[in-house]
């Protein structure tokens, strides 16, 4: 009975800890991956304000981060990590190359969702007199909402996924858990819970990532 209250103990001590890790990059990488995939699309636009030098630069360093594999991101951000949180291990330490891999993962995606606007609709407001403000507004904003929030969804569920491996180098959540009693400790039904939580989580995200994308495609 005892490890069943461990077992169990520790699941939602991890649980809270993966959720930690999420928040803080799901929430970091909406705002500022958002704001450099519209960078992007901006600078690429020779309807907008076409600029190579700053879209090069932009699109190097995004393409440089997610070529390199999370493992390696993570050992290479130690530095970076330890001045912002003072530790190398624990939940926040891991948020940090988290939100650097979900930042330019997430601008890729939302560059992609802004490419998906129609670009008549830009050309008709331009001709109209509309402002870069009014147009980024009032068009690119709005067209692309739908695809903004599955571009979302899908790197929302790509942080659970590199947050558990994040927690198998000391960053603590349900990833260290299942190797600590699952791989460790050969209980395999610790594994097989932590593999079913994770499992439900992002079929609920999912689910009402698609449902909200749908309610505004319809609007």
């Amino acid at each position: 009975m005892e490890s069943y209250i461990e077992i169990f103990t520790e699941l939602g001590k991890a649980s809270l800890e993966t959720l930690q890790m999420v928040v803080i990059a799901s929430s970091i990488s909406c705002v500022l991956g958002f704001f450099l995939g519209l960078i992007l699309y901006i600078t690429s636009n020779k309807l907008l304000y076409k600029n190579r030098i700053i879209n090069s630069i932009a699109g190097f360093i995004i393409n440089i981060i997610r070529s390199i594999p999370f493992i390696i991101l993570l050992v290479l951000l130690v530095p970076v990590t330890l001045k912002i949180t003072g530790t190398v291990i624990g939940p926040k330490a891991a948020s940090v190359p988290l939100t650097v891999a979900s930042i330019a993962f997430y601008a890729r995606l939302a560059e992609a969702a802004f490419e998906e606007v129609d670009k008549g609709l830009i050309e008709a407001a331009l001709a109209m007199g509309g402002s870069l403000k009014d147009i980024i507004l009032g068009v690119i904003l709005v067209e692309s909402l739908p695809g903004l929030v599955r571009a979302f969804t899908v790197t929302l569920i790509s942080i659970i996924g590199l947050s558990a491996m994040a927690g198998t180098v000391g960053g603590g959540g349900i990833g260290d858990l299942a190797i600590r009693f699952g791989y460790y400790r050969y209980e395999m039904d610790v594994m097989f819970t932590s593999v079913a939580l994770l499992i439900l989580v992002v079929q609920i995200i999912q689910g009402l990532g698609e449902k909200i994308a749908r309610v505004l495609t319809k609007k």
